[in-house]
């Protein structure tokens, strides 16, 4: 079996046999990847990392050929992001972002810009006073950088410019124009404010984002569009932004 070495955060984990544990990574050169650690629950000084949801490790694998698991022998933690697990909200928020991950991405589909953003998003929201839009930002983009974003820079029936009031099509995918409206009768009006604050969001700099204000009205229909946009395209929920709703109302 080929032997790699890369940078990975972890998506999540479970025990496997007695021994050993299944992780869920996502990596810098591979994308998302699920690896054994064998033993590492009864001899844990074997690897240098205790495999904290959410930490910042570089592993070495040997790759299998033959199925999508492949076998860790060495993990090296390099950021723990310990904030994040000491405050229940903060951890329930960043559940969020690596469930989103998970159900998002395609195993071993390497995305170089996404790892930077969950690098930055969770590296941010260990420290920031205001988690809450970050994790709004996260989705924004990770929608985007994935393929997955809704469309609005024309009507996503007709293509035309869209000019006027409009309507957001969770089965479409994106704003209908007036006289497209009747395509999809279960369209809701969106605020001109939030199609704004997306579009912005998706062509900017991570960083840049943190300094866009957010009125609370643009804020809450960010997040019931985006909650209900992604819940349609996945067939599912994200079982985290349940727990996340109840602890902070995102």
């Amino acid at each position: 079996m080929p032997i790699h070495k890369t940078e990975a955060l972890i998506l999540n984990r479970r025990d496997f046999r007695e021994t050993s544990l299944i992780t869920d990574f996502y990596s810098r050169d591979f994308g998302r990847l699920s690896g054994l650690l064998k033993g590492i629950r009864t001899e844990p000084k074997k690897f240098a990392s205790s495999m904290e949801p959410f930490s910042l490790n570089e592993i070495v694998f040997y790759r299998s050929k033959n199925s999508g698991l492949h076998l860790v022998s060495q993990c090296d933690l390099k950021d723990n992001y310990t904030t994040l697990r000491a405050n229940l909200s903060r951890f329930a928020m960043a559940s969020v972002i690596t469930e989103m991950v998970s159900a998002l991405m395609q195993p071993e589909d390497k995305n170089e810009d996404i790892f930077n953003l969950l690098l930055s998003v969770l590296s941010e929201m260990s420290s920031n006073h205001n988690p809450e839009k970050i994790l709004t930002i996260f989705k924004i983009k990770m929608l985007s950088l994935s393929g997955f974003k809704p469309h609005l820079d024309s009507c996503v029936s007709c293509q035309d410019k869209i000019m006027g009031s409009s309507k957001f099509s969770l089965s479409l995918g994106g704003l209908l124009c007036q006289k497209c409206c009747h395509k999809d009768l279960s369209s809701r009006a969106i605020f001109r404010g939030t199609i704004s604050s997306i579009l912005y969001i998706e062509k900017s700099d991570f960083r840049n984002t943190l300094n866009l204000g957010l009125n609370p009205q643009i804020k809450r229909e960010l997040d019931l569009i985006l909650n209900a946009f992604i819940k349609f395209h996945l067939e599912k929920d994200l079982k985290s932004e349940r727990v996340a709703e109840r602890l902070v109302g995102v």
